[in-house]
């Protein structure tokens, strides 16, 4: 084995074993949905589950953080997340700045307030 793909090895596995089964699946939904109504009942529904697995990952990681997240205080981390949304709210809608909004705020929580 050449010192290259002993380097490469590692990023391999993460795309055959992570991204490609995944990959298939959204390709797969994607040509199911081809045809459907956006105000369908069953895209409203997996709109809805979508979004509550969304908002679950998130109560996880701000309440129950583990690795360097922990660190950072409960307080600094809503703040964040709350900061976040509000300048989400003001910019429009805007996904970007509500996230690199939070994401400021919380790296400099962090850096300031952690243990």
């Amino acid at each position: 084995m050449t010192a290259a793909m002993a380097e490469l090895w590692p990023f391999l596995v993460l795309i055959t074993v992570g991204f490609l089964p995944n990959e298939i699946w959204r390709v797969f939904g994607l040509v199911l949905a081809r045809g459907l109504n956006e105000d369908s009942e069953i895209v409203m529904w997996s709109r809805a589950v979508a979004t509550a697995t969304l908002a679950g990952v998130i109560a996880k990681l701000l309440l129950f953080s583990n690795g360097s997240l922990a660190a950072i205080p409960l307080s600094v981390r809503l703040g964040a997340t709350a900061i976040g949304f509000l300048v989400f709210l003001v910019a429009r809608r805007s996904v970007f700045a509500g996230v690199a909004a939070g994401e400021v705020l919380l790296l400099a929580g962090g850096y300031l307030f952690a243990n």
